[in-house]
């Protein structure tokens, strides 16, 4: 693994105007397999692209080679607009994956998202052909609706605090289970909603799946 990238601090063009964004390039000739996108918690909760379990994902997909975006949602850090409810959110995460088409093109995208970038961003990352797997971090299934991935048949990650009062493990189970295709539930016991004091466990169970789906990645 290698942690040396080039980072870019950048704005991408948005619905509601310029959403600010770090895209993290690989250091390596070698042309990565896919890009990763990675959406941030609610932002009238302070959720950013900063927070740490968002912060923690990039840095695993860096590690692997990958190229990766961070972006604020409307309204948060630099972002222009207002929180949108969820629905403008939605307008962010297509203008986001539309930035990374274009900057790699015909390269398959990861959709990570944690906590309310969970239930954002992997409702557009179901229905865009461009985005090939998705990742769900601290998923609030207690209290949003997750239905929408009934007709996602997309390989699927799911890591989950075992003490996660947003978010119960059984609960998730429940919901993974009558998922259709490739899936995966992975509970960091003793951990909470921002697995506090196990990043680590978050990040080793999330490059795990990876390498465990792209070869290459164990090279």
């Amino acid at each position: 693994m290698n942690d040396r990238h080039q980072s870019k601090s950048l704005f991408v063009k948005g619905s509601a105007g310029p959403l600010e964004a770090i895209l993290w390039l690989p250091s390596g000739a070698a042309p990565p397999p896919l890009a990763a996108l990675v959406c941030h918690p609610h932002p009238l909760f302070g959720g950013t692209m900063h927070n740490k379990v968002v912060y923690q994902a990039a840095k695993s997909f860096a590690r692997l080679g990958l190229p990766v975006l961070r972006f604020n949602f409307r309204g948060a850090g630099l972002s222009a607009g207002k929180h949108g409810n969820g629905i403008g959110e939605q307008d962010d995460v297509r203008a986001a994956l539309d930035f990374l088409a274009k900057q790699f093109p015909g390269m398959p995208i990861l959709l990570a998202g944690f906590s309310f970038g969970c239930w954002v961003g992997l409702r557009v990352g179901c229905s865009d052909a461009r985005v090939k797997e998705l990742v769900g971090m601290g998923a609030p299934v207690n209290d949003s609706d997750f239905s929408y991935l009934q007709n996602c048949d997309k390989p699927k990650l799911f890591l989950q605090g075992g003490s996660d009062p947003y978010g119960a493990p059984a609960e998730l189970e429940r919901l993974a289970a009558s998922l259709p295709g490739e899936k995966l539930v992975v509970v960091v016991d003793g951990a909470d909603h921002f697995f506090a004091g196990h990043l680590d466990r978050m990040t080793a169970a999330l490059s795990e799946w990876l390498r465990s789906r792209h070869p290459e990645f164990s090279r």
